[in-house]
């Protein structure tokens, strides 16, 4: 046997298709929450700290509205709408007084909210996860797993509800006559509404409690460094991205391992393309 064909058959393909399933869905979740992250970032040249507490607070709101309704879908919708209307408070009361200031009084102030929304959710809740039942159950054959099917409805759904956001994105940098303001304050309401979404999608997969945003806003400002700052388009795209390397990395380290990826491609970026991998190079 040739040393080439012994390698082809060393490689193991069905779990290169299953880790690519699942690099594919876990991008689509992260792009949702990096998309909302950009969209602050892109209009309001925000950096907002909080954004991960949003994603908490969403998946926390879904908890209480799918215990007290029974609706998984009644939960994500009023979940979203609670959320974006608490982002638009944040912004009214706590942003729009910073407008023009450092941006470090900016960055300062939501790594606060953060802080206070982290600690009222652990007072709220207690420090016990929570867990969102999913919708359905059924599952399909991925060669030796049973994958379910909610991973790839969540999937579809992070790409409609991001899709739909870019179209927001546009129509908002159109607008004319309307005061500034109120187009900061309902961009931030449609990015906090974002991570809201978020939350309750990945509620099921995941057990909701108070630090549960800390580890995926880090990787969502990875990824928006990555897809280069105030690019949706590349915030989905680096999302995908990195996610589908960390999966593929999982396959040969252990999941804790894979992580230090997206680090290395976030300090390969830094030092060689630091407007990010997926915006184009000006001429």
């Amino acid at each position: 046997m040739t040393p080439v064909l012994a390698f082809l058959q060393a490689i193991p393909y069905d779990q290169i298709l299953i880790q690519t399933v699942n690099g594919i869905v876990t991008g689509m979740i992260l792009a949702l929450i990096a998309s909302g992250l950009t969209l602050i970032f892109g209009i309001m040249d925000v950096v907002n700290f909080a954004h991960g507490e949003l994603f908490m607070f969403g998946a926390y709101m879904g908890v209480v509205v799918l215990a007290a309704t029974g609706s998984f879908w009644l939960a994500l919708l009023l979940a979203t709408l609670i959320v974006a209307l608490i982002g638009a408070a944040l912004q009214i009361t706590t942003l729009r007084p910073l407008i023009g200031r450092d941006p470090l009084t900016t960055i300062l102030a939501t790594f606060g909210i953060s802080l206070v929304m982290q600690n009222y959710a652990l007072w709220q809740f207690g420090p016990v996860a929570r867990k969102i039942q999913e919708p359905f159950t059924g599952q399909f054959t991925l060669f030796y797993l049973e994958y379910p099917w909610y991973r790839v409805l969540i999937a579809g759904l992070s790409a409609a509800i991001w899709i739909r956001a870019t179209t927001q994105d546009r129509v908002m940098a159109e607008a004319m006559g309307i005061p500034v303001s109120w187009v900061y304050t309902t961009v931030f309401a449609i990015g906090a509404g974002m991570a809201a979404a978020s939350g309750v999608l990945f509620g099921p997969l995941v057990g909701v409690n108070h630090a549960m945003g800390v580890d995926w806003i880090l990787k969502a400002f990875i990824v928006v460094v990555v897809g280069g700052m105030g690019s949706l388009g590349g915030s989905i795209a680096a999302s995908i991205f990195i996610s589908l390397l960390e999966a593929y990395a999982s396959i040969w380290v252990s999941p804790a391992q894979a992580v230090i990826v997206s680090f290395v491609v976030l300090i390969l970026t830094l030092l060689f393309r630091p407007t990010g991998l997926f915006v184009p190079t000006p001429k």
